[in-house]
C-alpha cells in the first residue's frame, strides 16, 4: 500500500500561505533524515495551529514512518473527521489499516477517499491491493470449508501469484 507524501498541493493550500514556510522547513528536516526534530517541530506547530491540515497530515506521515502506527491512525482518523473532503488522510488511514490486517476497514477508508476524489490513482491502486487481500482471504476460507473443491486451489494460486514481487531480470 502506498502512502501519499505530505507535499501535496491541496494540503499546502489548506495549510495557508502564512504557515507554508514552517511546513516546508519541517518537510526539509524530514527529507534529510532529521525526523525526530521535524516531528517535534511539527507537533509544536500543530499545538498552536490546530486547523493546519497540511502540518497535521505531515505529523501522521512521520508517525507512520517511525512505526508509531496507532498514533498515526489517530492523526489521520481525526483529519478525516475534520476534513472529510480531503482524500489523502483516508488513503493513509487505509494503508495503516491494511498493514494491520484490517482489510475491511482499509476498503471502507479507500471508498471514502475515492468519494472525495474519484480520480486519485494512488487510492485506486491501494483499493486493488486490498481487494486482492480480501480475495485471498475469501478463497482460503472457502477452501477450508470445501477442501475437495476442484476450482478453489487454482483461484487461490492465481491470487497468491499476484502477491509475489516481480522477478528481477539481469541485463
Amino acid at each position: 500500500m502506498s502512502f501519499l507524501r505530505p507535499w501535496l498541493i491541496c494540503l499546502l493550500l489548506a495549510a495557508g500561505v502564512a504557515r507554508a514556510d514552517e511546513l516546508a522547513e519541517v518537510q526539509r528536516l524530514h527529507a534529510i533524515g532529521q525526523t525526530g526534530e521535524a516531528l517535534q517541530r511539527a507537533e509544536k506547530h500543530v499545538a498552536t495551529h490546530p486547523k493546519d491540515a497540511g502540518m497535521r497530515f505531515l505529523v501522521g506521515v512521520m508517525l507512520a514512518e517511525t512505526q508509531r502506527s496507532s498514533e498515526a491512525s489517530a492523526v489521520f482518523g481525526q483529519l478525516v473527521v475534520d476534513y472529510p473532503e480531503l482524500p489523502e488522510p483516508y488513503n493513509n488511514l487505509a494503508a495503516l489499516k491494511a498493514a494491520a490486517g484490517d482489510y475491511d476497514g482499509a476498503k471502507a477508508a479507500l471508498d471514502q477517499a475515492l468519494r472525495a476524489n474519484p480520480s486519485m490513482a494512488t487510492a485506486h491502486e491501494n483499493l486493488g491491493d486490498v481487494q486482492v487481500m480480501l480475495a485471498l482471504r475469501a478463497y482460503a476460507r472457502a477452501l477450508q470449508l470445501d477442501p475437495a473443491s476442484a476450482t478453489l486451489p487454482a483461484k487461490l494460486a492465481m491470487v497468491k501469484q499476484l502477491l509475489r514481487p516481480p522477478a528481477r531480470t539481469t541485463p
